[in-house]
């Protein structure tokens, strides 16, 4: 009887531990999420399913208002994964376009961050539609501190921040590695 006590107890112990591994690299490192929707094609497609670095900008710890020291602040051309500002239960996946200071504007579909065009291949290959409050022809808005502007890559079908402004710091979750599935969809994201 205490044998089968024994093996019983490793098991639990064993399940425990996995549990508790489990919770804190999805926490603190890596964590993975599915698409939704067609708003980042043809970078992201729906149903892919990726995985999103969380401790490189500083993960955050959860229960209280802190979070980890960060690797690297966030860039241009990111993909981050945000808690979507409008609705707090929400996770949203775009590019990183406008950073804390900066005057962003899109004229004939090309994107001028401090009236200087993006030429940067990932940017100045799509066109981005002039649409909503912060994304009008002719209007050039400036990006709070500790803020940011943020695109998806299918400008035509993507609610962004040319609709409801800007990414808060504290809000960014992360940023997205790899597509792990389906695997013919296998690779690093850029």
């Amino acid at each position: 009887m205490s044998k089968n006590k024994s093996v019983i107890r490793d098991w639990v112990e064993s399940i425990i531990i996995a549990f508790i591994l489990a919770m804190v690299i999805r926490t603190f490192i890596i964590q993975a999420f599915k698409i939704p929707t067609g708003s980042m094609r043809s970078t992201l497609l729906e149903g892919d399913l990726i995985l999103v670095n969380k401790f490189i900008y500083g993960a955050k710890i959860p229960l209280v208002n802190s979070s980890l020291p960060a690797v690297r602040q966030p860039k241009r051309g990111d993909v981050i994964v945000f808690i979507y500002p409008e609705s707090p239960k929400k996770d949203f996946i775009k590019r990183l376009v406008g950073l804390p200071g900066e005057t962003v504007e899109i004229r004939d579909g090309t994107i001028y961050i401090n009236e200087k065009p993006l030429v940067d291949s990932i940017f100045n290959q799509r066109y981005y539609y002039n649409r909503g409050d912060y994304g009008q022809e002719g209007v050039k808005i400036k990006v709070p501190q500790d803020s940011f502007f943020v695109l998806g890559d299918n400008s035509a079908s993507s609610q962004d921040s040319r609709y409801w402004g800007f990414v808060p710091r504290k809000n960014i979750l992360g940023r997205a590695l790899v597509i792990y599935w389906p695997p013919q969809r296998l690779r690093m994201i850029k």
